[in-house]
């Protein structure tokens, strides 16, 4: 999509500085280059999302900053809006951070590099006095989500949808107890194309898509991190499976930072996260193989949206039961135990 001429004017911008930045499953999002390279992300945001989350961006990434970390900051329009509404959609920009981004861990160095990132954030963030502005209701509402699914299923709808959300949802019936936790800070989807890393020496550098801010536990911050890690194939492969080597560099890169701001029951929560959102994220992917309507998909590998989210279901589900199949090993290593 291009974007609007009065969008790119109210940051002082011309339309040819700005080209599509492919990737996002969300956000519409573009790269504005100046002279000597790209100088800002400009992002249509998704409905879901309202405007006040830049506001919480802003506050978040200032602390960030003050604690010496790199992050994207707010960049305001000419005439200082945090955002500018254009056709009834809402459009901001945020600073430029060189890095690279990669959809699956290439090493266990770089899981061991990503946790360690993902720690300094968490350490950064714990003395953060931030009330937010916006909040996704019941975005790990498991329950939730599940009754969704299966009032989908009840509805009817094509055969093949049907049966693997059936399958989904007997599935789920074996995942464990959620404890009760405290609420953190956290960033919310901290899948392994949400980390920018550099290098020589390799490193994480800053964490991007800082949409989902906002307070949440553990388990669900590093259950979905490492759901996303330890599947190499990624998350549109036929054949995944949980790679139990992936999961323990990248916990021993956070606890490296991070571990004496956990509790040992947060620890063993994460191991409980994880294999609860492989099933909960399958669900929602499932729900929009039937309803067709909120996930992006790419249509160079899959002819239709509806196509792109069965296959995503379907790798998500194998991937929660591989992990149900290690759960002994998970909890060993988040635990600190020597896994077999």
């Amino acid at each position: 999509m291009s974007v609007p001429d009065a969008v790119a004017a109210a940051w002082g911008w011309q339309a040819v500085q700005i080209e599509p930045l492919a990737g996002g499953l969300i956000n519409a999002t573009h790269v504005v280059s100046g002279a000597e390279g790209p100088i800002a992300v400009l992002q249509r945001l998704h409905p879901v999302f309202g405007a006040e989350v830049n506001l919480d961006i802003d506050a978040v990434t200032a602390h960030l900053a003050s604690h010496g970390l790199e992050t994207p900051r707010l960049v305001r329009t000419r005439d200082e809006r945090a955002w500018i509404e254009d056709d009834g959609r809402i459009w901001r920009a945020l600073t430029w951070v060189d890095g690279e981004s990669v959809h699956t861990v290439p090493a266990l160095d770089w899981a061991e590099a990503g946790g360690a990132l993902v720690g300094r954030f968490h350490r950064a963030v714990a003395d953060l006095k931030h009330e937010y502005r916006f909040a996704r209701a019941g975005v790990h509402d498991t329950p939730a989500h599940l009754a969704k699914l299966a009032d989908r299923v009840a509805g009817g709808g094509e055969r093949e949808v049907i049966d693997l959300a059936r399958e989904i949802l007997a599935s789920s019936e074996g995942l464990p107890v959620m404890p009760e936790l405290p609420l953190r800070h956290i960033h919310g989807d901290l899948k392994i194309s949400n980390l920018l890393f550099r290098r020589y020496p390799l490193r994480g550098a800053c964490l991007v898509d800082l949409d989902t801010l906002g307070r949440g536990t553990m388990a669900f911050e590093l259950g979905d991190a490492m759901r996303s890690w330890c599947n190499p194939h990624g998350e549109d492969a036929a054949d995944v499976r949980f790679e139990l080597p992936i999961f323990a560099a990248a916990i021993s890169g956070f606890r490296a930072v991070a571990d004496s701001l956990m509790t040992r029951e947060e620890c063993s929560s994460i191991a409980v996260g994880l294999e609860t959102v492989c099933l909960e994220l399958a669900a929602r992917f499932a729900v929009d193989a039937f309803d067709d309507r909120y996930f992006g998909w790419n249509p160079a590998r899959f002819p239709t949206r509806r196509a792109h989210n069965l296959a995503r279901a379907r790798g998500q589900l194998a991937l929660g039961l591989d992990v149900r199949a290690s759960r002994a090993d998970v909890m060993d290593v988040v635990l600190g135990r020597n896994a077999s």
